[in-house]
């Protein structure tokens, strides 16, 4: 690190948090003036001090005004760079999560699994990109014994770009689906990037984490260290689906003791859950945490932030997964819906963001899926599911999650189940008041 870099880590380690939007201004913390697509952090790094900041991290000369400016060549590489050497004074396991689908529910529920035996930290809500993963290791703290990282990305060479700075021991890829088509043009793209992880794990003699059941998966990591988890008798940690009429249960086993099972009665929804209960599973039995234990964290897990949440309204059931959305999840959603054991179903769908060129052919078999499912009602929300559903007979749609507001407010919907399923632009969210 050059001086500059040591002075602001000393900040940092000093108790100074970290602040990337001067709307959200801790005091004493250290504001780092990133550039977004359609903004400039060094626009407001002035103010940024004037709300509380202690030091602002700026990359524009005429920025620095005076010493609470610390200017730099870069200020993404400078929050990579401290983010580094902070990762270098820790010798525990770093376990890399990513993957299309389930990666940070996954990873919560394996924060709770890990902390039954160690002092475990995880990445916090989503930060998982290049900004969020060096936020993520610089709150890290040197008792630590285990930490969990998530890694997202839109791009290839991204993942492998977040592995540098993490630098993994272990590693997971949940699944590989279609998600961000717009930046990766295709799923071949998709099944290279998250590769990348398996390729950075191979390259430093880590060990992985696999679904036998994946044959995608299971071909990628041929060859590779890894310990597998699913519904096959042949993997090493083998699970089965004994109820997904509500809250998903899961009873779980070893492949050499498979007499031996443990019933866990999670408070998930869907069968998709499934595969991130047994990655959970999985890893907490590797790093030695006692299976009644792993049972029990598993059960004190509940999901949050509209991801898998069974929710209970004045006049519905709602199952509420409108967290993000892209078309394997969103098929997903819909067959898990028609297979529960639920009654005056409704689906209320939201489009999925970042498809790109794909998004008209995405949309519209999805609209396809869900008009064969016989539901008693299907609401549509979003220019692109509008357009999919061209006037369809005995479908709702709206083109903004307001005019859906607006017609809910006029025409209550009471004693129903409803899924509520989109990306996180569509602000699906804001309908649960009015259900």
């Amino acid at each position: 690190m050059n001086k500059y870099e040591k002075y602001i880590y000393n900040e940092l380690l000093s108790g100074s948090p970290i602040c990337t939007d001067s709307r959200k201004i801790l005091k004493t913390s250290v504001f780092f003036a990133i550039k977004g697509e359609n903004f400039d952090g060094n626009d407001f790094a002035y103010d940024a001090l004037n709300n509380g900041c202690k030091l602002a991290v700026v990359d524009k000369p005429k920025i620095k005004t005076d010493e609470r400016f610390i200017l730099v060549p870069d200020v993404v590489d400078t929050l990579q760079n401290i983010a580094k050497h902070h990762r270098n004074k820790f010798n525990i396991p770093f376990i890399g999560i990513t993957g299309t689908n389930g990666k940070t529910t996954t990873k919560e529920i394996l924060f709770s699994v890990l902390s039954k035996k160690n002092k475990t930290f995880a990445t916090k809500g989503n930060l998982n990109n290049h900004i969020g993963v060096p936020i993520t290791l610089l709150s890290i703290k040197d008792d630590t014994e285990i930490a969990v990282i998530e890694m997202g990305a839109n791009n290839l060479g991204e993942i492998y770009h977040l592995c540098i700075l993490a630098k993994p021991t272990h590693g997971i890829i949940t699944n590989i689906g279609k998600a961000h088509l717009e930046g990766f043009r295709t799923t071949e793209n998709i099944k290279k990037a998250k590769s990348e992880l398996y390729n950075y794990i191979k390259e430093n003699k880590g060990k992985l984490f696999v679904n036998f059941d994946n044959k995608e998966l299971m071909q990628l990591s041929e060859n590779l260290p890894r310990i597998t988890y699913g519904k096959s008798q042949n993997a090493d940690h083998i699970g089965k689906i004994e109820e997904n009429s509500k809250f998903l249960k899961v009873a779980f086993s070893e492949k050499n003791y498979i007499h031996k099972k443990y019933t866990v009665n999670t408070n998930l929804i869907g069968s998709y859950n499934f595969e991130n209960v047994m990655a959970a599973v999985c890893i907490g039995s590797f790093f030695g945490v006692q299976k009644e234990d792993i049972r029990k964290a598993i059960e004190e897990y509940f999901p949050k932030n509209n991801r898998s949440q069974y929710v209970k309204t004045k006049r519905n059931t709602v199952l509420m997964d409108a967290y993000n959305a892209n078309p394997t999840s969103m098929k997903l959603a819909v067959e898990n819906f028609t297979s529960m054991k639920l009654d005056n179903k409704v689906a209320i769908l939201g489009d999925m963001l970042e498809l790109g060129k794909n998004s008209k052919k995405e949309h519209s078999e999805i609209f396809n899926l869900v008009i064969k499912q016989g539901y008693d009602k299907i609401i549509l929300v979003g220019e692109e599911f509008c357009s999919a559903a061209n006037k369809h007979e005995n479908i709702i749609y709206f083109k903004k999650t307001e005019d859906l507001i607006f017609w809910l407010k006029e025409k209550p919907v009471s004693n129903r189940s409803i899924l509520i399923k989109a990306s996180r632009g569509i602000e699906l969210e804001k309908i649960l008041d009015y259900l």
